[in-house]
């Protein structure tokens, strides 16, 4: 399906559950967590978008213009687009909750909609890369976040990973942070405290 601006599939759970979104890595599409968000949450409404970037070919949800060097202006048109198309979901379900639950450039787009539009009541950033100082933002109090890391990740180095887990926490979000000691792989460390987070 592509109304709402994206490509994504959808299993709609009752009017009144909480809706779930997961959002892929690089390079992935909506059928990376789709399977693993239904398994998470199964009384859902489980949304997975396609990101609408291809980067030679790959799927991503924003332009970039290196490893790690992200096209500001389009991180912003993304997040816009990202936050009308889950506030448009979630009221079409009449979700309860709103969760995200993103990987890589997933957790990327997942955390800017999150600190610039507030939306998501619970969050799961997998190895997320936030390059700059967000703003703050008041609205963020008391929401739920894990962030998910690897202590030898390139892609995300865990300075970034920390100074991101550390501005959530001074938002007053509850915030979490699994690390593992390999890279920008997932591990099953994570997946048990995904769990743990998403059921809890």
């Amino acid at each position: 399906m592509a109304d709402h601006g994206y490509v994504h599939k959808l299993k709609a759970g009752q009017p009144g559950n909480p809706i779930f979104l997961v959002f892929h890595g690089t390079g992935g599409d909506e059928n990376q967590f789709f399977t693993f968000g239904a398994q998470l949450m199964p009384e859902a409404t489980i949304v997975s978008p396609r990101g609408d970037v291809s980067e030679h070919g790959a799927a991503r949800f924003f332009k970039r213009t290196g490893e790690g060097v992200y096209d500001m202006a389009d991180l912003s048109r993304a997040t816009k687009k990202m936050a009308d198309f889950v506030k448009a979901l979630a009221d079409e379900h009449q979700a309860s909750e709103i969760v995200g639950l993103g990987y890589s450039n997933g957790a990327n787009i997942l955390a800017n909609v999150l600190i610039e539009y507030g939306l998501f009541d619970k969050a799961v950033l997998m190895h997320p890369l936030i390059p700059f100082r967000p703003k703050d933002n008041a609205g963020l109090a008391g929401r739920h976040v894990l962030i998910t890391a690897g202590e030898r990740d390139p892609i995300c180095p865990a300075p970034q990973t920390q100074a991101l887990a550390d501005y959530f926490t001074a938002q007053a979000t509850d915030t979490e942070i699994e690390w593992h000691a390999g890279g920008h792989d997932i591990r099953q460390n994570e997946i048990s405290a995904v769990e743990r987070f998403v059921r809890g």
